[in-house]
């Protein structure tokens, strides 16, 4: 039997008992154990579906918003890098941005600029470690590796590589986002290339809205310094 304490603060409010899912549950249990098992209660599996499809809903709630702030954070990012960008008045300091606070903004290990030259000198490098010279046609190798068509804005997860684009950091690169870069008529194609420590930073699931804006700035910036 129930104290006459406890009857009287549910008499008093029996909303509460309403409001709490456990106390609710528990309440339906015992019902169902009382009715015995040859007797169906409808109305109880119906609850029983209502709270499956009401957690669910919970669940989605949770990762609608969790994407949302996920959105705006990557957004404020990517804005927050293009300021950077268009901030230096010479090319050294451009690079020199680009490999220094775009680099932190983004969060990212390393990010370089591909060049691709016919010149078989040494290409200059204002800001050491900004650019990486390649031979023609190597943008679209290392993007396709003779596999798939490239693609504006590629994400992968990649190998060590020591002696690729990104040297001496390459020993801790897991993933990379590679921009196609058209640097205008008459000139060979370039590429922008952060790469990650984080294997899961850049993956092919994700969306690429936010680094094809970004790689259209950068392609009208790199127009401006190389005219």
């Amino acid at each position: 039997m129930i104290d006459q304490d406890t009857r009287d603060r549910i008499l008093a409010a029996p909303e509460a008992l309403l409001e709490d899912r456990d106390v609710m549950q528990a309440l339906i249990g015992a019902n169902d154990r009382a009715v015995g098992g040859n007797v169906v209660d409808l109305r109880g599996l119906a609850m029983e579906r209502l709270n499956q499809k009401l957690d669910r809903l919970e669940d989605t709630h949770r990762t609608v918003i969790a994407a949302a702030y996920e959105n705006l954070a990557g957004t404020n990012q990517v804005h927050r890098a293009i300021l950077q960008l268009l901030e230096p008045m010479d090319f050294a300091g451009f690079l020199a941005t680009l490999t220094g606070t775009v680099t932190q903004t983004l969060r990212v290990e390393a990010i370089r600029l591909v060049i691709e030259t016919r010149s078989e000198g040494p290409v200059p490098d204002p800001a050491s470690g900004a650019i990486y010279a390649a031979k023609p046609g190597f943008v679209n190798d290392y993007l396709t590796r003779g596999r798939a068509m490239a693609r504006p804005v590629m994400l992968r997860q990649t190998l060590p590589d020591p002696g690729g684009i990104y040297g001496d950091k390459g020993d801790w690169i897991r993933s990379e986002a590679l921009l196609r870069l058209d640097l205008g008529e008459g000139r060979l194609p370039g590429l922008l290339a952060m790469g990650a420590e984080d294997p899961h930073q850049f993956k092919p699931t994700h969306g690429t809205d936010l680094l094809i804006f970004f790689g259209g700035v950068f392609e009208r910036v790199m127009r401006k310094w190389l005219a």
